[in-house]
């Protein structure tokens, strides 16, 4: 008797949480949602972004809620330009690499520099404490953006088609840097940071025009780096490339206050914490397919070298983050943003930034 009364009165719980989540949907506003996602070839595009924005919200909406969604190289755009076109009500929904709109938005460099978070755990704490400046920012310099979303892509690692034992061997190197701060870091080791756009550094490996080049792992392995590449450097010297999705203002206000909420919930649950998630894998698997040491479900993998770092590495790098980079990124936002950067990262971190 027990058992069916237990039973009973879980049956019931569970069709008022069903009813509960059709009444959530059927409460929403009807809306169209145009995206613009991130680089189309690579993993996080297609396992996470296009699943998400082109299947599951008119799902999870019961059809209120429709989408289109595209890429901004398949739309011809530069990344950087996603925010801006956000800005002047072009794009609704967008997302790109934090790194490729520092010009518009310093403030975006303080989310991610070289080695500031050598593993997941840490790089998710450091999103998280910065949110509520992100979003600040976003409001700030895109016309009343709404941040959405902070993931990471994996590790950004050092690829070379040349010998390296360690991170002072980049110095004297030309290394294409995937953002300003990593170009400052690579400067501070000796290294040129060299300013390419993704989808040029195959070939500039090959021919020798840079040594050296930061991406993902993954990234790299998806793109054939390691067909053109001999070493691989495996801490995140590039940081984590964060891709920051936001919405355009006027379409964000135009949404119910239920709507908006149930929206960051979706993205929450059901995007941003997948892709945290993954990043731990999709790291080591990247490092597998680059290397041939372990198993690589995304083809044949490649035999590059992997290169050990050392305590002196961190030694350096903590050395140039103090030294160099945090007063150069302290010098090109304002105080405010400064000071609240030390009451946020910089209590993850144990690091401070000052002019």
């Amino acid at each position: 008797m027990l058992t069916t009364r237990t039973s009973l009165v879980s049956a019931i719980a569970a069709g008022l949480c069903v009813s509960a989540g059709q009444a959530a949907a059927q409460e929403l506003d009807q809306a169209s949602l145009s995206y613009v996602g991130s680089w189309s070839s690579l993993s996080l595009f297609q396992n996470f972004e296009r699943p998400f924005w082109e299947e599951h919200l008119p799902e999870a909406s019961e059809g209120r809620i429709t989408t289109e969604v595209t890429t901004f190289d398949q739309m011809g755009l530069d990344g950087g330009e996603v925010y801006r076109l956000m800005a002047r009500d072009v794009v609704e929904v967008g997302s790109t690499v934090a790194d490729y709109a520092v010009q518009d938005a310093p403030e975006l460099e303080g989310l991610d520099m070289p080695m500031i978070a050598p593993d997941v755990e840490t790089a998710r704490e450091v999103a998280e404490a910065y949110r509520p400046v992100l979003a600040d920012a976003f409001t700030k310099r895109f016309s009343g953006a709404q941040l959405l979303a902070v993931v990471p892509y994996p590790s950004q690692m050092v690829f070379c088609n040349a010998e390296i034992e360690g991170l002072g061997d980049l110095a004297g190197k030309k290394v294409r840097a995937s953002g300003r701060t990593t170009a400052e870091f690579l400067e501070a080791l000796g290294a040129e940071g060299i300013t390419l756009s993704f989808s040029e550094v195959p070939g500039a490996l090959q021919r020798g025009v840079i040594d050296c080049a930061v991406t993902g792992s993954l990234s790299g392995y998806s793109s054939g780096w390691h067909e053109v590449s001999t070493h691989l450097y495996p801490l995140p010297v590039g940081g984590w490339d964060h891709v920051v999705t936001a919405m355009n203002g006027n379409k964000w206000n135009s949404l119910s206050s239920d709507t908006q909420e149930w929206l960051l919930e979706e993205i929450r649950e059901n995007y941003e914490a997948p892709v945290w998630e993954s990043a731990v894998e999709e790291t080591r698997e990247g490092i597998a397919c680059l290397t041939g040491d372990g198993d690589c479900s995304r083809g044949e993998p490649g035999d590059m070298v992997l290169v050990e770092a050392t305590d002196e590495d961190f030694q350096e790098v903590s050395l140039h983050l103090e030294e160099t980079l945090l007063p150069n990124w302290a010098n090109r936002v304002d105080q405010e943003w400064v000071d609240r950067w030390n009451e946020t990262v910089g209590e993850v971190t144990g690091l401070s930034a000052s002019r």
